[in-house]
């Protein structure tokens, strides 16, 4: 027991798990001259002197305490109704995966009922009689896309496709129609980012590469969804506030990171990625959102010349300016229950979803201290107020929203697929394959032909959006619904197969395959290459065309991707990017009627270049910006290189198996027990007798951990390709894996077939604290693992009453002689 427990205090490396890495040394400073940003203003409609009044009596008899709470937003998973009582915040929000009572699929009349029992808690009067409403906030961003029912818009970088601003104004027309019916009033839209980086995980929430078209849709998506404001008058009942994020330069971090750094010169700040904001201050943004990324090293929760010089000076800015998740805990000297910092820089609310109580305490002293001057801490309340007063959300003039028939109305969704038809890009139609001739018989296959989950992309229902199902929007249609009965109307017989195979050989093939769903950090990859490790949907494609059917491919991406060798093996080529719901939308352009006819044609155009290899940024495209057929056209796209133009093996990083709470490419995560293997992503699953639960939680960042609960013997194991890791053998590197133990128990790891004792180490380990062991590669090739053929490196087992989080685990050179932990039995 000595031996094994000095053997556990030397593999045993106890780590902190309180704050974000810093950034990388920037490339610049981050000096800010107002003077040479684009000026703006936001409408004099946004107040008046009347509210300016209201506002200053307000503020006059509001406490410390009070002014404070208008600061703080919470989110409904962490508060009640009954703590407002207690702590008077100003706002509440719902995030990527919290509903009402803990329900993601709660209906639209859950959501007005919850938004009722909020705002009613607000109003009850408080300290010298102040009662101030809640301003209630939603990620409704491609549609009210956390709703069942809702209507389900085609992601940003789609409807760049269409390049309509009229139709993107239709869009927030209708999306805030939705919001406001479910009684919410701020919808953090829209995403004006410029991505430069298609590695990056949000690449689709942006429009397009060029400038001048997010400027144009930032126009039309915040009269949309606002209305234009008028003197005087509140926000009417059908439209809700928009938030023009994320400030600033999201889209343009150094290697597309997500929460990055942009290494850039201010003039090229300003010219790629500032030019959405100005339009969308004067047609009179209601609120701004501060992005988590930095410029030139300095978090944008905390660059005054950004927030302050900028935005509120140079533009003209005169809503108010509110945090992303926890954003301000990485302004450098904060963490995210103490940051004067982001205030003092410009900030005026806190998005604190699960920090807002210390938070709030923190605050309240530094403004009676002086930390927050009092002249900060009352613009940051005017400006709050100010907003909320011209939502109608006070007495005066009070707005009542919650007009639940509103959700999923048909004309709605009549617009939703409109949208999608024109989003759709031709990049391919030899032998004009498409469209669709009628009475063809169709074959139907690939993993995204009948998957909501696959057309609706990640913000869809959850966060990630990985677990939606058909029953989630009974009134859309899957692709491959929407195919069968256009190509039956038009006479013909469609068949759907998942893996390609038919009975009787079909006219024409369509393959409907892509990306599965991703949000934020954890849809960032190494390479543009499609399918890098398996190739499945290619093997597919190919298949077909050597049986001598015509093929066509659907391509479901959150961005332009390397695919010129599914390009190759397919006659016609679509991107169909996340379309949403409504496949309807793909089927009216595809397949051809009775007549011959398409209810709609190709006019899509690529909203940002496709790469003709695997490289990011876009070095070489295959189809410029503007590039997309239409029906008539007579291009014939020769063959295409299948060259990467750069080591994919390398830049997989094979070393990487699991980072920000999910497996990383090529690697994927399992849970297995004696009813076999399931395959994790990021929703909650149990292993298939129940015996082993995992779920998504917050260690240092949103959803950044794994967490695994025992109660019977079980497993969790990361597997993919057959790396090579006898370099790393050579070159002392080990294992290494940062977890919390949450509760201790027996476990034993798996390399490959080596198999070693972690119990010692799991009992050593500081409760509820991340901490890292390293147990060197030569350990498992010793007891018998062949590295030249690594394919489940990482398996733990355990048993009932042993609980971890994973945080991370990798392979990492070690300049420490480790010893080997005890085999296991």
């Amino acid at each position: 027991m000595r031996k094994a427990m000095a053997l556990a205090t030397a593999l045993l490396l106890a780590d902190t798990a309180g704050g974000a890495m810093a950034d990388s040394p920037a490339s610049g400073p981050a000096t800010v001259h107002p003077d040479l940003w684009p000026a703006a203003k936001s409408p004099a409609a946004i107040t008046d002197a009347a509210t300016e009044a209201r506002i200053d009596a307000l503020i006059a008899k509001m406490t410390i305490e009070q002014k404070v709470g208008q600061l703080v937003q919470a989110d409904i998973s962490t508060i009640t109704p009954r703590d407002l009582e207690t702590w008077p915040l100003g706002s509440i929000l719902a995030g990527g995966n919290s509903g009402p009572n803990g329900n993601e699929r709660s209906s639209a009349e859950d959501w007005a009922k919850l938004v009722g029992e909020f705002r009613a808690a607000s109003l009850q009067p408080q300290a010298n009689g102040v009662a101030i409403p809640i301003i209630f906030g939603v990620d409704a961003v491609h549609g009210h896309n956390n709703i069942p029912g809702a209507t389900l818009f085609p992601h940003n970088i789609g409807l760049g496709a269409a390049h309509d601003p009229d139709l993107i104004r239709r869009i927030g027309q209708v999306t805030a129609a939705e919001i406001a019916g479910s009684g919410i009033e701020w919808t953090f839209a829209p995403t004006l980012a410029v991505p430069q980086d298609l590695r990056w995980g949000r690449s689709y929430e942006g429009y397009a590469s060029d400038p001048k078209l997010v400027a144009e849709y930032a126009k039309a998506m915040v009269l949309g969804l606002q209305g234009a404001l008028a003197q005087g008058r509140p926000v009417d009942s059908t439209h809700v506030a928009a938030t023009a994020k994320h400030y600033l330069a999201d889209g343009g971090t150094f290697e597309g990171k997500d929460q990055g750094d942009a290494r850039i010169g201010e003039a090229e700040l300003i010219a790629k990625h500032a030019q959405g904001y100005p339009a969308a201050i004067d047609a009179g943004a209601l609120t701004v959102m501060a992005s988590f990324s930095s410029w030139n090293g300095v978090k944008n929760h905390g660059n005054k010349g950004l927030l302050t010089g900028a935005l509120k000076g140079k533009m003209g800015f005169e809503g108010f300016v509110v945090g992303d998740w926890n954003g301000h805990g990485q302004v450098a000297g904060c963490s995210i229950t103490d940051c004067a910092r982001s205030i003092n820089a410009g900030l005026d609310m806190f998005m604190a979803p699960d920090s807002w109580k210390g938070l709030y305490e923190t605050t309240v002293r530094q403004a009676k201290d002086g930390t927050i001057p009092a002249a900060r801490l009352d613009d940051a309340v005017r400006r709050i107020l100010r907003v909320k007063y011209k939502l109608g959300l006070f007495d005066i003039e009070h707005v009542d929203r919650g007009d639940v028939a509103a959700v999923g109305a048909p004309g709605h969704l009549a617009i939703a697929r409109e949208a999608v038809a024109k989003s759709l890009v031709l990049l391919k139609n030899n032998g004009s394959v498409l469209p669709i001739k009628p009475g063809a018989r169709v074959l139907i296959t690939g993993p995204g032909a009948n998957s909501m989950a696959m057309q609706s992309g990640g913000w869809t229902i959850s966060w990630q959006g990985t677990d939606v199902t058909h029953a989630d929007f009974p009134n859309g249609q899957t692709i491959w619904e929407a195919m069968d009965r256009a190509v039956r109307d038009a006479g013909g017989i469609a068949t759907l197969s998942d893996d390609g195979v038919y009975k009787e050989k079909p006219d024409v093939a369509v393959v409907v395959f892509g990306e599965h769903p991703y949000a934020e950090f954890q849809g960032d990859v190494p390479t543009l290459d499609y399918q890098p490790a398996e190739a499945k949907d290619l093997g597919v494609l190919k298949k077909l065309k050597a049986a001598g059917i015509p093929v066509v491919a659907v391509f479901l991406s959150g961005r332009p991707m390397f695919t010129n060798p599914e390009i190759n093996a397919a006659d016609a080529f679509v991107a169909a990017w996340l379309p949403g719901s409504q496949g309807d939308g793909v089927a009216d352009v595809l397949v051809a009627g009775k007549d011959g006819k398409t209810a709609r044609g190709f006019t899509g155009k690529l909203p940002f270049a496709w790469p003709a290899d695997a490289r990011s940024p876009v070095e070489k495209p295959q189809f410029e910006v503007g590039y997309g057929l239409a029906y008539g056209d007579r291009t014939k796209v020769p063959l295409l290189s299948e060259k990467p133009g750069i080591d994919v093996a390398g830049m997989l990083n094979v070393e990487n198996f699991f980072s920000g709470g999910r497996a990383r490419a090529p690697w994927t995560l399992s849970v297995v027990d004696a009813g076999g293997s399931r395959q994790v992503e990021s929703g909650p699953l149990d292993s298939s007798y129940g015996l082993l639960r995992t779920r998504s939680v917050d260690v240092a960042a949103q959803e950044d951990g794994k967490s695994f609960v025992w109660s019977g013997p079980a497993s969790f194991r990361l597997s993919g390709p057959n790396a090579d890791m006898t370099r790393q053998l050579g070159n002392s590197f080990a294992l290494r894996i940062d977890w919390r133990i949450d509760a201790a128990g027996p476990a034993t790891l798996a390399f490959g077939s080596a198999r070693a004792d972690l119990s010692a180490l799991v009992g050593a380990a500081p409760a509820g604290k991340v901490s890292t062991i390293r147990i060197p590669l030569r350990c498992f090739a010793d007891a018998g693992a062949d590295l030249t053929r690594v394919d489940a490196p990482v398996t733990i087992s355990g048993d009932k009453g042993l609980a971890v989080t994973l945080v991370n685990t990798n392979v990492e050179a070690v300049g420490e002689n480790l010893a080997c932990p005890p085999a296991a039995k």
